[in-house]
Order: C-alpha cells, then structure tokens, then sequence
C-alpha cells in the first residue's frame, strides 16, 4: 500500500523499523503502520541484510543481533541459531513462567550475555536520533513512499558523517 499510516491508541502512526552495525549506522529500514508488532519484521529485516565486502558476496550474517524482550520468539531464536548468530535478546517474565510450568520439557533457560546487552543503547540512540529528525518529527509526509524517503535520507546523511573526515 502507498499509505504506511495505520492505528494505533495515539492516533495515526508509522512504525520504523531497522536494522543497524554496531556504531548505530542504518543498514535495513521497512516501515509498517504503527500498530503493527516489531517481532513479525525482524525476518523481513534480516533477508534484507546485505553488507558489502572489498571481496567476494555480500555479508549475510552478522555475529550477533541485539534486541529487547519484544524480539524474543521461538521462531526468531531458532532462525539465529539456524544460522549461527548469537542472541542477545532477554527472555520475558511471561516465557520464563511458561517454560518452568513445563518443568524438564520446557527446555534450558535463555543465555543472555549482559555485558553485550548493555551495548543496546545504540540501538536505542540511533532510533531516538532518527524519531527527532525534524523531517520524521513533524510527520507531514502522507505517503509511505515519501516518509520512507525521508527515513533513508537521514540514513544517508547519518553515514556520511561517519564516513567524513572532517569533525
């Protein structure tokens, strides 16, 4: 559809969603309508990943994917492992209850290695920095295809900055 606006209890929204290295630069962006979940895009998102090389294919693969308790499914944790891309993503209260009441069936606990989840506030500074945007912020686009534009300049402009070498 070339309207990415949907519902949700604020009124109308877009949801971003991406994709981004370890210095927070963008790599992956969809948008969704705002009332549309995070989880369900994280498939999408990863058969998107394409991180060119000096040589040889792109790079598919990453070596770990950080995420919050929202990402924690047994589809996507079993696509990692699948794949052999390490999981920092938490396990929630309400799974953790689940696999207990299971007993010995319910499986092993989730690792989680808290060192490396600290690093997820890139994450968090790169989507803050793009939500503040002042073309994302005061959301005049009404057009997915025109919003997506806007999300993928500041992408660009994001990674020209680091790829500068001037201050």
């Amino acid at each position: 559809p070339d309207h990415a606006v949907g519902r949700s209890r604020g009124g109308l929204s877009t949801k971003i969603h991406q994709l981004v290295d370890g210095n927070g630069l963008p790599l992956v962006t969809l948008l969704t309508a705002g009332q549309a979940g995070d989880s369900p895009m994280f498939l999408p998102l990863m058969n998107l990943l394409r991180v060119g090389r000096t040589r040889g294919r792109p790079r598919t693969r990453p070596n770990a994917v950080r995420g919050d308790k929202a990402y924690s499914s047994r589809a996507i944790r079993a696509h990692l492992r699948a794949r052999g891309i390490k999981a920092v993503i938490p396990e929630p209260d309400d799974q953790k209850g689940h696999r207990k009441r299971r007993g010995s069936r319910g499986g092993r606990p989730v690792s989680l290695d808290t060192a490396d989840y600290r690093n997820r506030s890139v994450i968090e500074r790169r989507y803050c920095h793009t939500k503040q945007w002042r073309g994302l912020a005061t959301r005049y686009d009404k057009h997915a295809v025109n919003y997506r534009a806007a999300v993928v300049l500041n992408a660009v402009i994001a990674w020209s900055k680091a790829l500068s070498d001037t201050p």
